[in-house]
């Protein structure tokens, strides 16, 4: 592909090729996107780089999800200071439930494939999504970092 459109941007581990010709624009602060393990980092780069395309800085946070929370707890401020974040979890997919009792932005939430043991392919993190008892956070399909970009720069400059 590189080879016929040279200007392509190919990222292997997020599983994207972008073909942007657009002027560069100042893109838009305020979103934070957060995995729960290393794992679901590739999901979190088709976010970021959804946001990007529509106009929106994203920063990122890595490996804090539940069974490291204390980790969680030393970015509490970027996520307090976020107008709205992105979560991105496999396995039981709590992660999302704790971030969305902590803040006062709303969060979308992704459940990813990753992970081991009795997660369905991610059917078991959609679900706990789903069933989410904090208000504020809304749920896109398993493995769609790119509709829960696409959303979270709407809501980012539209606020």
């Amino acid at each position: 592909m590189k080879n016929k459109i040279h200007d392509a941007t190919f990222n292997e581990l997020g599983k994207y090729i972008i073909v942007d010709r657009r002027p560069k624009k100042k893109l838009t602060p305020g979103i934070t996107v957060v995995t729960a393990g290393t794992g679901d980092i590739p999901i979190a780069l088709e976010a970021i780089a959804t946001c990007k395309l529509m106009g929106c800085s994203a920063n990122q946070i890595t490996d804090v999800g539940v069974a490291g929370i204390h980790r969680l707890f030393n970015k509490l401020q970027e996520l307090l200071e976020s107008k709205v974040i992105i979560t991105i979890a496999g396995m039981d997919g709590v992660l999302p439930s704790v971030i969305t009792g902590l803040v006062d932005a709303p969060v979308i939430c992704v459940p990813t494939s990753v992970g081991y043991g009795a997660h369905f392919e991610g059917l078991a993190p959609l679900l706990t999504m789903l069933n989410n008892c904090s208000p504020g956070s809304a749920v896109v399909n398993i493995d769609n970092g790119f509709g829960a970009g696409y959303i979270a720069s709407i809501i980012n400059t539209k606020s």
